[in-house]
């Protein structure tokens, strides 16, 4: 078989992962340290793809999407989650102009590229049902008119998990939209200096490196990754594995888990994998590059038991034991099409 050429020229990928690292500079001017999570943003801009950001007050999540949108130039609006927001408060409504006897539509903050949902789980269910659409259909009904977002369209939401007074469950089928959730811990000794001493003195500005047509232009490139069918194979068998340990070696983890992870989530492995290869300056994406995302796109889309509860086990245990199971396979980078299979697969 004549191997196919890739789309991507090798110095236009090194080019976009030059300015990404110009943007993701910019953006550490104001923000010191987490790493994964700037990462993580990162490639769910280039994969369109929304993200969850949970961790204790106090951690820059907020302050680390503002940062991001100024560096892009992008639109931005901040919501801000409260358990008496209505769904028009997001999306719009209609309102009566007596002068002209019609109603006209006024437009909700939810029109940005990119939007800030802040403390997204204490909104109550019907402003969920109305962020769902968005983010799913990229789009939104108001009465019986629909209006297209504006592209590219990102959410990136933010939780506190340690406060549970006045907050809601968010629906398994909207948690389930977010390609990633990534958790933040405290900051190292150092970093948690570097933060004092910046904010007791003036955050340098922060310069717009990026348009909204730059990140079209870069999200078009990620949708040309090359990504061999052993890479997509390894992507699926990790998905599965959550439904049933058993094909991994790990029959004994069937009992804690409920729920495993749905075909978004394979999905998902690959369309983040195609951009963190961009990322990283390549034109074709590893299997590498899929395992490294796989904590961030299944530990929401995993449900444990109540046997798990029982027994204490963590659910962040159990998606990496299930990674670390799931056996990388071999690509030959020479031959994309040529065969190739796991070392060791499971029995």
């Amino acid at each position: 078989m004549e191997q196919q050429k890739t789309l991507l020229e090798p110095q236009a990928v090194l080019d976009a992962a030059a300015r990404l690292r110009t943007l993701l500079l910019e953006v550490k001017k104001v923000i010191v340290g987490q790493d994964l999570m700037l990462e993580r943003m990162l490639v769910a801009l280039l994969a369109r793809g929304h993200i969850l950001i949970e961790g204790v007050p106090g951690l820059a999540k907020t302050l680390a999407v503002k940062t991001l949108a100024e560096a892009i130039g992008a639109s931005f609006k901040r919501i801000q989650f409260t358990p008496d927001l209505v769904p028009a408060d997001l999306v719009g409504t209609r309102i009566y102009n007596p002068r002209e006897a019609r109603f006209e539509v006024e437009l909700g903050p939810i029109f940005a590229n990119l939007i800030l949902a802040d403390e997204i789980n204490r909104a109550p269910a019907k402003i969920q049902s109305a962020l769902l659409e968005a983010m799913q259909e990229r789009q939104v009904t108001i009465g019986h008119e629909t209006y297209k977002l504006p592209d590219p369209f990102l959410v990136l939401a933010t939780q506190n998990p340690i406060e549970s007074e006045g907050t809601y469950f968010l629906p398994e089928a909207q948690v389930d939209r977010f390609m990633f959730k990534v958790w933040l811990d405290y900051p190292a000794f150092y970093e948690e200096m570097t933060v004092v001493e910046r904010v007791s003195s003036r955050f340098e500005p922060v310069r717009e490196v990026m348009s909204a047509e730059d990140l079209r232009a870069l999200q078009a490139m990620a949708d040309q990754v090359h990504v061999h069918p052993a890479v997509t194979e390894y992507a699926v068998r990790l998905t599965r594995a959550t439904r049933d340990p058993g094909e991994v070696g790990l029959a004994a983890l069937k009992k804690y888990i409920s729920y495993g992870g749905s075909p978004r989530a394979s999905v998902n492995l690959i369309l983040g994998a195609k951009a963190l290869a961009i990322v990283r300056g390549r034109e074709y994406a590893l299997p590498e590059d899929v395992r490294d995302l796989a904590p961030e796109v299944l530990r929401h889309r995993v449900i444990l038991s109540y046997e798990a509860l029982a027994d204490e086990v963590k659910l962040e245990e159990v998606v990496r034991k299930i990674i670390a199971a799931t056996p990388l396979p071999k690509v030959h980078l020479g031959d994309p099409y040529r065969e190739a299979r796991p070392e060791n697969p499971a029995v």
